[in-house]
């Protein structure tokens, strides 16, 4: 039985192509095979609902999400009820996705229902392997390509994504009662949590944002190494993939590092070049325009000085 509430959630299947395409990253690329497609669909229709119920479903949301890994396991079966599962089934069956993370995505959902705050960057990116990491190795795996090189190359990318999402929703997230800035980093650059829903960023915040922009950027950088390992089509996605992180991070840069007076969403251009350069393999070409400032470091010490950004 489907709890009440859940298809009021989520506007059934037919508005996930819209969602998608607000993403930071080309969800189903045409450029893909239509059966590929299909499935990455239903991979973001899995995730974005299961992210509703752990973000905006009234009442208890935990036992929404227990609901949500019981529709999953009857998916397995081939007996869904919901039609984001029902749409699943095939992506279930081909026995190259790992179900665990499936499960993991369901868990950190139920984490952010319990823990609001994160003393460390470990803790952090801990977070991050259950909310971002599992979305690449199911990518991985529906193309068959899931090796443990690649996989740990994927790892450190969704979790440079990750990051930036944060990044971007720094006050969005404060609002809702949630930080996922480390606050060992806020207390470095002298921030607090009332700075975070503020109308504009602090020249502390501002600062606090460029040194984890700076970190994402360290993160994506292991894209590199993982498109080059890949060919056609498969190629140009994944490259999008991380293209769209570092043209998300452009934008917090062009925005003076102030994600609270400014929404920053990578402008499509931008994710055209990006995807380019790591496609083709250019990467002469790459370092120079990983950021508008110039290389990795840069970033961090455009706001504050190399002395406070811990590079």
């Amino acid at each position: 039985m489907v709890v009440a509430g859940t298809r009021e959630v989520i506007a059934g299947t037919e508005g996930m192509a819209a969602r998608a395409r607000s993403e930071n990253f080309p969800v189903a690329s045409r450029l893909l095979p239509a059966v590929l497609r299909r499935d990455l669909m239903a991979v973001y229709g899995f995730a974005r609902l299961v992210d509703d119920l752990g973000d905006e479903a009234d009442g208890d949301r935990l036992a929404l999400l227990d609901w949500a890994e019981a529709e999953l396991h009857r998916a397995v079966l081939g007996s869904a009820e919901h039609p984001v599962f029902e749409q699943l089934e095939p992506v279930l069956r081909t026995g190259f996705v790992p179900y665990r993370a499936f499960v993991d995505l369901i868990d950190a959902n139920r984490q952010d229902q319990r823990v609001r705050r994160y003393a460390t960057i470990a803790d952090l990116r801990g977070y991050c392997m259950l909310s971002a990491a599992p979305v690449g190795r199911i990518v991985l795996g529906l193309v068959r390509m899931a090796t443990p090189d690649r996989l740990a190359l994927s790892d450190e990318v969704c979790i440079g994504l990750q990051v930036v999402e944060h990044l971007q929703d720094i006050g969005e997230d404060a609002a809702r009662d949630r930080i996922y800035l480390p606050r060992e980093d806020l207390d470095r650059f002298g921030c607090n949590e009332e700075q975070l829903r503020a109308a504009r960023a602090s020249e502390g915040l501002r600062a606090l944002v460029a040194f984890e922009a700076c970190r994402a950027r360290a993160s994506l950088w292991c894209g590199r190494e993982l498109v080059a390992g890949l060919s056609g089509r498969l190629r140009w996605m994944i490259a999008g993939f991380v293209a769209g992180g570092m043209a998300a991070l452009d934008a917090i840069e062009a925005a003076g590092f102030d994600p609270l007076a400014t929404r920053c969403r990578p402008k499509p251009a931008r994710v055209l070049v990006r995807a380019g350069l790591l496609s083709t393999s250019r990467w002469n070409g790459w370092q120079a325009a990983l950021s508008p400032s110039g290389a990795p470091e840069s970033t961090a010490r455009s706001v504050h000085g190399p002395e406070q950004t811990g590079r």
